[in-house]
């Protein structure tokens, strides 16, 4: 699939207008002090940065199978399946231990978003390389944004309506989730669909359990940190891992296609 200079740049577009429509809906509360106008203040301000994010990934100079209709639908239903999954099984595991380690809250949270893209690849064609990068960051984005509106919606309550409080949740939480749940479960998705290209032969197997440890590890460390630098070393650490997986992904599309047209590749 070749993208268009308009296709590559549609994640500003998505970012622009979407920040726009907050910034319009945000005035009008204030104007009117009309509670109902809230949900949409927090569904725009929690689920704008993910849905730029995955349509930045979508353009990205590598070949999907998945249509942005399936990206949609993933992202949608991965994150509602995966946070109901993630807080039962967090409750539960609170309950028995009678507290929710950390590392218990990765573990869990970074299985849950796996939920969606595990799905897709068993129940659906969709086994090109890059599909699982994108999968994966689609249903982190989900994840990402419900969690995101639950926090929104907690700082409403507690700070009483003010709308204050509720901006810097939506800020904050919206300009990390890229660099956190989208990032890791991309990464562990684009191994989980190495390894099930590669037959769940051992070596890819390991290699995901490698993965998503590395994953679980980001993880917890983020939510142990709490603080900014750490916050950004994290986000950086993230993002460079993402990166990577993106930049292994294009040499392996422009190998594999200079062998079906017979082209020699160049090294630099």
């Amino acid at each position: 699939m070749v993208m268009s200079r308009f296709a590559r740049s549609a994640w500003l577009l998505v970012l622009v207008v979407g920040l726009v429509l907050f910034e319009v809906i945000r005035r009008t509360v204030i104007a009117t002090e009309n509670p109902n106008l809230l949900p949409a203040l927090i569904v725009l301000g929690a689920a704008i940065v993910p849905a730029a994010f995955v349509t930045f990934v979508r353009a990205r100079k590598l070949t999907f199978s998945v249509d942005g209709g399936t990206v949609a639908l993933i992202a949608i239903v991965g994150g509602i399946v995966g946070i109901a999954a993630a807080g039962t099984l967090e409750y539960d595991t609170a309950k028995d231990l009678g507290t929710l380690p950390m590392v218990a809250v990765g573990v869990i949270e970074e299985a849950a978003k796996l939920i969606a893209p595990l799905a897709v690849l068993l129940f659906t064609r969709h086994r090109r390389p890059a599909d699982g990068l994108l999968v994966g960051v689609a249903s982190g984005a989900g994840f990402a944004a419900l969690e995101t509106m639950g926090y929104a919606f907690v700082s409403l309550v507690q700070s009483q309506g003010d709308i204050g409080a509720v901006d810097g949740v939506l800020l904050i939480r919206g300009l990390m989730s890229p660099a956190a749940h989208m990032a890791w479960t991309g990464l562990t998705a684009t191994a989980l669909w190495y390894a099930a290209i590669h037959r769940w032969k051992l070596r890819p197997v390991l290699r995901f359990a490698g993965v998503y440890l590395v994953a679980v590890v980001l993880h917890a460390a983020w939510d142990s940190i709490g603080t900014t630098p750490g916050y950004a070393v994290i986000a950086a650490v993230s993002l460079l891992l993402l990166g990577l997986t993106v930049h292994r992904l294009r040499v392996h599309e422009t190998r594999d296609n200079a062998v079906v047209t017979g082209r020699p590749v160049l090294a630099y």
